[in-house]
């Protein structure tokens, strides 16, 4: 079996590549950065080594390395032959991937199985984005799509933080991980993969994976940073800062359970061993670099403005969200590309237009007016320490 992993990075090598070759594929990694895929293409094995509770260190060999810039017609004809095709590239990414699957596609003998596709972003129902791109490349019809591909959406879950210098390929994890999988698409024939999780409706566990753990997870990061706080594991550590991140989740919580029907001691223990995780001392995890990419967390369907706005649809004012909606507009860093946009929106909008600009919410949204007033706090305080 075979598998194109589309990004050698750390998420690659240190989830999704692991999981697939523990489960005896062959992962053929694909990636434009060239020191990278030379190291790889270099290399016998890796390490993966999971930290916390019940350590464990595991061997990644079997693979190989492709550069998907310099050498894209050989990515294609590994996609041609290959069972199935993941990617960990971003969201943003996975139209620039999509070229190639396609050809992939295109090139592939009708008579193989069709190849099993499944993006492993933190983005909800990211296969549907890089179908979509598949399906809109001129290299490939919508019949022959139909007939040698399946896509399956997935949510994926495992804290990778960056890693310490001089680890070469080997990567440190934390030891929890999920990854659910909508097996609907393959029709009984879903893919074996042990650790993974095939279920019939994956929504609610994207919206659970979402507005508990990149939710909690990045109002670690905001409320640390306003705390002059470096690591994740010691803004948990805070008691000002676990307050609000509990409060924060206790509002995503009351929307699952009553969205999702999650049995509420159920969705409890689940946050439970969220905050657990963040916890985690043994992971050098920075709130710079979970904070990073404010823009996006911001937006409107993403893990502050989704749930709040749904809460406030609802007739819920949802206080913690705002508050960490708050402490992400007074993140900064210079070497963040969307952090230093988010300044300059804030800088040179009204209040309203920023507003609108940063969450996409109308003006009309029963949100709308309790986020701008956060926006213009926001403005307020970056003026002041200007």
């Amino acid at each position: 079996m075979k598998t194109v992993h589309f990004g050698a990075g750390n998420i690659g090598r240190g989830f999704v590549g692991l999981l697939l070759h523990n489960a005896g594929y062959e992962v053929v990694f694909a990636d434009v950065a060239e020191a990278l895929i030379n190291e790889l293409a270099a290399a016998e094995s890796y390490q993966v080594h999971e930290v916390g509770e019940d350590p464990a260190v595991h061997t990644v060999d079997n693979f190989r390395a492709l550069n998907s810039a310099a050498a894209p017609e050989a990515v294609v004809a590994e996609i041609a032959t290959a069972d199935m095709v993941t990617t960990a590239v971003g969201p943003t990414i996975l139209k620039f991937v999509a070229p190639l699957i396609a050809q992939g596609i295109a090139a592939r003998d009708a008579a193989l199985p069709p190849l099993q596709v499944m993006a492993c972003e933190n983005a909800i129902n990211a296969t549907d984005i890089l179908e979509a791109a598949v399906r809109g490349n001129s290299a490939v019809d919508a019949a022959t799509v139909d007939a040698r591909a399946v896509f399956a959406n997935t949510a994926v879950d495992r804290i990778v933080p960056n890693q310490a210098p001089g680890q070469g390929l080997d990567v440190t994890v934390e030891t929890f991980f999920e990854w659910v999988i909508d097996k609907t698409p393959f029709d009984g024939g879903a893919p074996a993969i042990p650790g993974a999780t095939f279920v019939d409706d994956l929504a609610p566990y994207i919206e659970r994976k979402l507005f508990t753990v990149n939710t909690g997870h990045a109002a670690t990061a905001y409320f640390g940073y306003a705390a002059g706080i470096g690591k994740i594991s010691d803004a948990m550590a805070d008691p000002g800062v676990q307050a609000k991140v509990r409060a924060v989740l206790a509002e995503t919580k009351a929307l699952l359970v009553a969205k999702h029907d999650f049995a509420e001691a159920e969705q409890e223990a689940y946050v439970q061993k969220i905050l657990l995780r963040f916890s985690n001392e043994h992971l050098p995890d920075t709130v710079v670099r979970v904070g990073r990419a404010p823009l996006r967390k911001l937006s409107r369907h993403e893990r502050f403005i989704g749930p709040a706005a749904e809460l406030a649809e609802n007739g819920v004012v949802p206080g913690a969200l705002l508050e960490a909606v708050g402490a992400a507009l007074r993140f900064h860093d210079d070497g963040d590309a969307e952090a230093v946009e988010l300044a300059a929106i804030l800088a040179d909008n009204a209040a309203d237009a920023a507003t609108e600009r940063i969450t996409g919410l109308a003006p009309g949204h029963p949100l709308f007016v309790a986020v701008r007033d956060v926006v213009a706090a926001a403005q307020d305080a970056r003026a002041a320490a200007r």
